[in-house]
């Protein structure tokens, strides 16, 4: 939270505790009305509840909730300023909640005005409320994106995005001597998501510039003061006009890829469109992607609210589908390749299952990586020991319900802790201990990563609220680890061990950014470093 976010906020609570001085008693987070039993929690301020008691502690709101639930037990209550925060820890409860119950805990909370300014009244996949909105965006997503037979006519993207993965790494490797994983990972995942998105083929320079821009709206959208007390907005105009300046650069960097694939569309995949762009009029734009191929293509026939989607809903809903699956994939990535340099023998054993399919010369294909039950399990074991988030997504019940004997309000703001399920002890042996074999012959055996059956590790969600592209992201995780490992050893720098400490940046990665040191398997290759 910036110095000027928490002066001001600390003068409108003086002024809204001296005000509150003369009306009745005081509330606190567990002071509600008998037949009103909400979880238990610490007491609160008035008007602010536990607002200001989070931020004097300084330090990531994780802990804060790691020592709540060690006093509390598995579901308590914050009252964060005019918002309640019912946090749940438990497995079990998570299961009930989101799987047995799914319906009633399926909508999101109100958003905030910043949130609003990118969703556009709540346009997306992600955060639109249950209901017919939500079910018409995320049927065409399914439909139209992630289908079979739409993943394998898409090959052809990652393949050559991969490609130029590769050549980035040469050229990083031969430059520095090592290179930065996160920084490459991002890159060719945000390629290939770009190009299901519009149909094309972009250059460098306009992906890494796309790139940034969504990973500033991602970081503008994290919580701030006015989502807990609205009452405060008028005092952030500042901030909420910088969060409608970025809206106009995310405009700026998407709509003209909207009306090039527009006019390819348009022009019957040909006709008055350019292979170098739908209209000829955006360079470094090679249109590639078959008519209906491109999730643009689906986006532009739809017509949720009864009137086609302009261009401010197709900008948000395809900035959803680019910023979700580059955050979690390409930090599963270094993840995984973390444990495998600090641990040579593990990796090796990754390098000769991929041996055992492919050969040392071959290409490992899409189909390949879903035989190799090694890799899987290190892929599964990187998600468990490092989810992409500590939470899912905030939740809220349709109605007034109770979970664990407690009342839950409705459009209450429901918080599911599911890192806690991936370190509980009596779900997992040893849960700081980074082991794929568990998933081979051990307390892993038959976990069901999407929850149905049981919620032990949901990296992706559980319930109606899934995340749809679950099989997507993890062909992406699998494919790429698979031939940056066939391709290359990977070994430390020297005098510059990986260090594992955890920070937040929308998800959660590395503090300091995985560096290592590629040696080629093969002589043929060339890339990277000295031939092993």
């Amino acid at each position: 939270m910036e110095l000027l976010d928490i002066l001001v906020f600390g003068l409108a609570a003086v002024l809204l505790c001296l005000w509150w001085r003369y009306s009745p008693s005081p509330v606190s987070a567990t002071a509600h009305r008998p037949e009103r039993r909400l979880p238990p929690g610490p007491p609160g301020w008035p008007l602010v509840g536990n607002l200001l008691q989070v931020i004097l502690q300084n330090r990531p709101f994780i802990y804060v909730v790691r020592d709540l639930r060690a006093r509390y037990g598995p579901i308590f209550t914050m009252k964060m300023g005019q918002r309640t925060l019912v946090i749940v820890t438990s497995s079990q409860l998570i299961h009930e909640a989101l799987v047995q119950r799914g319906p009633l805990f399926a909508t999101r909370p109100p958003d905030s005005p910043t949130r609003l300014v990118f969703s556009v009244g709540k346009c997306a996949i992600n955060s639109a409320e249950y209901g017919p909105l939500w079910r018409t965006l995320r049927r065409n997503f399914v439909t139209e994106l992630i289908n079979p037979v739409r993943i394998r006519q898409c090959a052809w993207i990652r393949k050559w995005a991969i490609e130029d993965h590769f050549k980035r790494l040469e050229s990083e490797g031969l430059e520095k001597g090592y290179v930065e994983v996160m920084s490459n990972c991002r890159l060719t995942v945000c390629s290939i998501l770009i190009c299901l998105c519009f149909g094309a083929k972009i250059s460098a320079e306009k992906i890494k510039h796309i790139e940034g821009v969504l990973k500033e709206v991602m970081m503008m959208t994290t919580p701030k003061l006015p989502d807990f007390l609205p009452v405060l907005t008028p005092l952030f105009r500042l901030q909420l006009k910088a969060a409608r300046e970025l809206r106009r650069r995310q405009m700026e960097c998407l709509v003209p890829l909207i009306r090039e694939r527009k006019a390819f569309v348009e022009g019957g995949g040909g006709g008055g469109a350019s292979r170098n762009g739908g209209s000829g009029n955006e360079p470094g734009f090679e249109m590639l992607s078959p008519l209906g191929a491109a999730y643009v293509d689906s986006l532009l026939g739809l017509e949720p609210a009864g009137r086609e989607l302009g261009d401010e809903e197709l900008v948000t809903l395809c900035s959803e589908v680019i910023s979700a699956g580059t955050d979690t994939s390409a930090t599963a990535v270094e993840w995984a390749l973390l444990h495998l340099v600090q641990d040579q023998g593990m990796q090796q054993k990754v390098y000769d299952e991929i041996v055992q399919h492919v050969g040392k010369d071959g290409l490992v294909d899409e189909n390949d990586v879903e035989k190799m039950t090694y890799l899987g399990a290190v892929v599964k074991e990187t998600l468990r020991r490092h989810p992409p988030s500590h939470f899912l997504l905030s939740h809220a019940p349709t109605e007034e319900t109770e979970l664990g004997g407690y009342v839950i309000p409705a459009r209450a703001t429901v918080e599911f802790y599911t890192a806690w399920v991936t370190q509980d002890p009596d779900l997992w042996a040893d849960p700081d201990d980074f082991r794929p074999g568990r998933f081979l012959d051990g307390d892993g055996i038959g976990v069901d990563v999407t929850g149905t059956k049981g919620v032990r590790m949901v990296p992706f969600g559980a319930g109606r609220r899934i995340c749809p592209a679950m099989t997507l992201g993890m062909l992406h995780v699998n494919l790429l680890l698979a031939r940056m490992v066939h391709a290359y050893r990977w070994i430390p720098v020297p005098n510059d061990p990986p260090n594992p400490t955890e920070t937040f940046a929308f998800t959660v990665v590395m503090k300091n950014p995985l560096k290592a040191i590629m040696l080629p398997r093969q002589e043929k290759s060339g890339l990277g470093g000295t031939k092993e």
